[in-house]
């Protein structure tokens, strides 16, 4: 592959270039990486970055139905949006349906938008393992907003935080217990709460929902990159597409906001410090598997299971085997 020529396609945002450049960071082959490594640290220096927003939400809570609204008023605009699509994947095969660009007909067929599902091969943290160099691909593309569509999490898969400059946490209201869904671990993340499906019969419920959660949010330690009133909820509906232009009014006030105030660059920079330690997680691991290191495993693996060596023990000798 000429990765010289793939990156110079890139950048002059040829949509066919950049699908193959996602493809490629997406493979496990070790050749694949290395190419993939050359391909991004190339355009690394092309300055180009864009909005990158985080949506998590329960399943059915009407995510891709918001994404192509939001999608749509963005286009409208006049802004450049990609959109990255995280299916569930097959314990069995690895493989997903990959439906989200199916349901996004109208924002699929809109010249100025990119849709590009991925499965997560079992990633866990609610998107796939390379999403966050496929960001960077759509940025170097020249994409205003990346939108990152996680599989439908639960309350503690919030790695989606990590790689978003914003982090949307989607509601549907009716869900039962409201304050159930007010965790710890991901409302702490959110940066807005939008409670979705807000017409028809459901409209009163879901203002009363949006009040529950604005009331709770209260309750939160104020974080340091938050202006006063944020984190905050609100109440949109993807279907009549009412309330998307408040939310992104509110999004753009609050980006501007961490931009003055010097949050924008330090959470970036934070966030490249995280992926720095998840790649060297994730090397080590593969360490595993090394033929000689599952010899190893293999021979432990005999020694705890017929209980001459407990589990720590082994674990402790493996190790200094690997180091």
């Amino acid at each position: 592959m000429d990765i010289a020529d793939l990156r110079d396609r890139i950048l002059k945002q040829e949509r066919r270039a950049l699908a193959r450049a996602i493809t490629l960071v997406e493979s496990g082959r070790e050749d694949h990486r290395q190419q993939a490594s050359a391909l991004l640290e190339s355009l690394r220096e092309s300055g180009k970055h864009a909005l990158r927003v985080g949506l998590s939400g329960t399943p059915g809570v009407g995510k891709s139905t918001f994404i192509e609204s939001f999608g749509m008023m963005l286009t409208g605009l006049g802004l450049k949006v990609a959109v990255l699509a995280v299916d569930p994947s097959s314990a069995r095969s690895g493989g997903s349906i990959l439906g989200d660009k199916t349901r996004m007909e109208r924002l699929s067929r809109d010249k100025n938008a990119f849709i590009r599902p991925s499965p997560s091969q079992t990633h866990l943290g609610g998107v796939a393992r390379r999403t966050r160099e496929a960001v960077a691909l759509c940025e170097a593309a020249g994409f205003d907003v990346v939108l990152i569509e996680t599989v439908g999490v639960g309350q503690s898969e919030t790695v989606v935080a990590e790689m978003s400059d914003l982090f949307l946490l989607l509601l549907a209201p009716a869900g039962g217990d409201e304050l159930q869904g007010v965790k710890r671990g991901i409302m702490e993340m959110a940066d807005i709460i939008l409670v979705n499906k807000a017409d028809g019969a459901l409209k009163s419920t879901a203002m009363r929902t949006c009040a529950d959660y604005a009331g709770a949010l209260r309750l939160l330690r104020k974080r340091p990159q938050d202006p006063e009133g944020f984190p905050k909820a609100m109440t949109v509906s993807a279907l009549e597409e009412d309330g998307l232009a408040g939310a992104w009014a509110e999004m753009s006030a609050l980006i501007a906001w961490r931009k003055e105030e010097g949050h924008w660059a330090s959470r970036r920079a934070g966030q490249a410090q995280f992926w720095f330690h998840e790649e060297v997680r994730q090397g080590l691991l593969a360490q595993l598997n090394h033929p000689s290191a599952r010899d190893s495993l293999a021979a432990l693996d005999a020694e705890v299971a017929s209980g001459r060596m407990t589990p720590s023990q082994a674990a402790q000798q493996m190790l200094a085997q690997m180091s």
